[in-house]
């Protein structure tokens, strides 16, 4: 036999013994996992041995200013493996770990504790939960130092199974807006749950093993996977604006009986959501941040004459309408078809302008003038109203956003009462976030923006991805449109339906909203009434909407229930944000024109300006007045206030604001130099009960 041929059958037996043995293996592969694969699992489960998964701590999330608003706090359960002491450990330190256990879990005593960890050490038992209650990092710091447990892990036994909570420094402020998942990172609301995939992080993986009494224990074997920490979402919320909103939400719905309220307030040039509250009763009867209204679908309503800023503005943009024009409103009622619209006061307000239409919310004026303008095409009035960006959702940062439905012409349900009715809020469904934005975009001077919550993703202090309000509709209607539209809302204030918050300190714009509900397909008697606006009017800081649903008593109008809670809101922002009080007084300063002049007794003032040559004058004689400049003039404005309110006394020199205050009675601590930054009592209210004031100098 040639030496090829010999070589030629001796691969092929090679080959051939290797495929049998490849069969071979494949064979018992599937024999051990299909057929035999039950029996050594058991096998496995009776070993111990188990791949689990190690949680990764989730990441926090901070108020805009940096302050906690969830983290997650390390707390322990306490397991022992008293078989790792030897016995001269063991035996000097038993008593007294059983004793300081007994002292601190206060469960059992000295004794039986001592019979337990004993008992299972002789069993041989490997691992066991000296008690189910969890313990803090710093009592675990205290703990390492006992008896046994001191000498650690490995040569003491003793086992610290981390478990992270979710620990909330405010507790339940913002509870629902703030959000909650639950173990296994589902479910189940808000920011917790909208932005779990950037604060779950990642988890790992490591091998443990079961040990008798049922408990597991890792094995450090070298192929655990380590955890991935969370990152951390920064958001745009303001936890001193929070807390006022919530307080002043919760004390309308305390008073009125109301099934729900909710409160949110923009910041007008980032559209930077600032404070957002919502309140319902829970099965107590008690008020609770059971769901988010403000934002989605339940909270999707017919909002009532809110909306008819945005009748106004289709009128003004697609009209030659102008707001000195007249209208009869008749006696208070009017026929569309077969079904009669009424306005709120009785008697009607007969025969009245385009703007006291809207100052006094006439339901039968603003639909009779979209009626006339839009009846014969209904579709131009519906496109406008698409075209502002009502139509659209807002595309918010928080899951769950509730979808506008705006009627149209093709609408099955469409009738011909569908234009008047819908011309003042109804037959339509937006949320309040969406009724925000539009008078957010006339505050932002027609910039129409997308509200955020979020501002920034960061790990530690770098930052990953930062998020900006997305432009919606960069005008929504012409500047001569936007100037009659500030008009209008400054005069609901000052003239119309809300005069009851006009304000002297600053000026408030806004519209009050009042919707009857439906229940089972028809319209009752109880109310969804609201009020939405920005302040301060001159120069639009924060917009807000406040809602409050089905108020009960003889107060069921949005002028006398949701406007009171925006003003009591605007009020304690004025008094916090000191940017808008500093535009106020920083006015009546202009280099090398004026001196500094802000506030006073007007003959003081008056004489010093006559000795500087600055022309000053005033409409009304008073003897304590507040600054302003009127072209190259200072005029004064009236600043007394009743003998039981809080004068204004921001602006004055301490000699001055000191008089003023002593003699209505109050005691003045005074804190800094210079002249009066700010004051403990806000201008106007009640000193009745106040008997001490505290003055901020700068």
């Amino acid at each position: 036999m040639s030496v090829k041929k010999a070589i030629l059958i001796r691969v092929r037996l090679a080959f051939l013994f290797i495929a049998i043995f490849g069969a071979v293996v494949l064979y018992r592969i599937f024999d051990l996992q299909v057929n035999q694969g039950e029996k050594w699992r058991d096998m496995a489960d009776k070993i111990g041995l188990k791949y689990m998964t190690v949680k990764a701590t989730r990441g926090n999330i901070y108020s805009d200013n940096g302050s906690l608003l969830a983290t997650s706090l390390p707390f322990y359960n306490v397991a022992f493996d008293p078989s790792i002491a030897n016995d001269r450990l063991f035996q000097s330190g038993i008593d007294s770990l059983a004793q300081m256990l007994s002292g601190h879990f206060r469960d059992r005593s000295a004794r039986e504790y001592k019979r337990k960890i004993t008992d299972a050490r002789v069993s041989g038992r490997r691992y066991m939960v000296l008690n189910r209650e969890e313990i803090d990092y710093q009592t675990k710091k205290e703990m390492i130092e006992w008896p046994i447990f001191r000498e650690g892990r490995m040569k003491g036994g003793v086992i610290f199974e981390k478990v992270n909570k979710r620990f909330r420094p405010f507790s339940y402020l913002g509870y629902r807006t703030i959000g909650m998942v639950n173990d296994n990172n589902r479910g189940v609301v808000g920011l917790e749950y909208s932005f779990n995939k950037y604060l779950a992080g990642r988890n790992g993986e490591s091998l443990f093993q079961k040990m008798s009494g049922g408990g597991w224990r890792p094995v450090y074997d070298g192929t655990e996977i380590r955890p991935e920490d969370g990152l951390d979402i920064v958001t745009t919320i303001d936890i001193n604006l929070q807390d006022v909103a919530e307080s002043a939400l919760l004390g309308a719905l305390e008073k009125h009986q109301a099934d729900y309220g909710t409160v949110v307030v923009m910041e007008v040039a980032t559209g930077e959501i600032k404070a957002i509250s919502n309140l319902s009763k829970n099965e107590k009867g008690q008020y609770w941040e059971l769901y988010n209204y403000a934002v989605g679908s339940q909270g999707s309503r017919e909002p009532g004459s809110t909306f008819k800023l945005a009748s106004i503005i289709a009128l003004l943009e697609n009209s030659d309408i102008k707001l000195t024009d007249t209208i009869d409103t008749g006696s208070g009622s009017f026929n569309f078809y077969d079904q009669v619209m009424k306005d709120h006061k009785p008697g009607g307000y007969g025969k009245i302008t385009v703007k006291e239409v809207f100052e006094k919310s006439s339901n039968i004026g603003i639909a009779k003038l979209v009626t006339e303008e839009f009846g014969a095409d209904p579709n131009r009035f519906v496109n406008y109203i698409n075209k502002l960006g009502l139509a659209d959702p807002l595309g918010f940062q928080m899951i769950g956003e509730g979808k506008p439905y705006i009627k149209t012409p093709q609408d099955s349900t469409w009738s011909g009462i569908t234009l008047p009715w819908m011309s003042h809020g109804y037959e339509l469904k937006l949320t309040p976030l969406h009724t925000l934005t539009l008078f957010n975009a006339v505050a932002n001077n027609g910039t129409m923006i997308q509200p955020i919550i979020v501002k920034s993703v960061q790990r530690a202090d770098k930052r990953v991805e930062e998020f900006e309000a997305k432009i919606l509709n960069d005008r929504i209607c012409s500047k001569e449109t936007l100037r009659e539209v500030k008009l209008l809302l400054e005069g609901v204030v000052e003239r119309g339906t809300a005069k009851n918050i006009n304000d002297s300190y600053y000026r408030i714009a806004g519209k009050t909203g009042t919707a009857k509900k439906v229940v089972n397909g028809r319209y009752t008697n109880s109310y969804y009434t609201s009020f939405a606006g920005y302040f301060p009017a001159e120069a639009p800081k924060y917009s807000c909407i406040v809602v409050i649903d089905d108020p009960k008593g003889y107060q069921i109008y949005g002028s006398d229930v949701a406007a009171p809670v925006f003003k009591a809101i605007a009020d304690k922002i004025y008094t916090l944000d000191l940017e808008l009080q500093d535009e106020e007084l920083d006015g009546v300063y202009q280099a090398g024109i004026f001196p500094v002049v802000r506030s006073g007794q007007q003959d003081d003032l008056s004489m010093i300006l006559h000795e500087f040559g600055i022309s000053n004058h005033s409409t009304s004689r008073s003897d304590w007045v507040k600054a302003r400049i009127d072209n190259n003039a200072i005029q004064w404005k009236p600043n007394n206030a009743k003998s039981k309110t809080m004068p204004d006394v921001r602006g004055m020199t301490l000699r001055d604001a000191v008089y003023l205050l002593e003699n209505r009675g109050l005691e003045v601590t005074i804190e800094g130099k210079g002249r009066v930054k700010d004051q403990s009592i806000w201008p106007g209210s009640s000193i009745e009960n106040q008997s001490t004031i505290i003055l901020t100098l700068g």
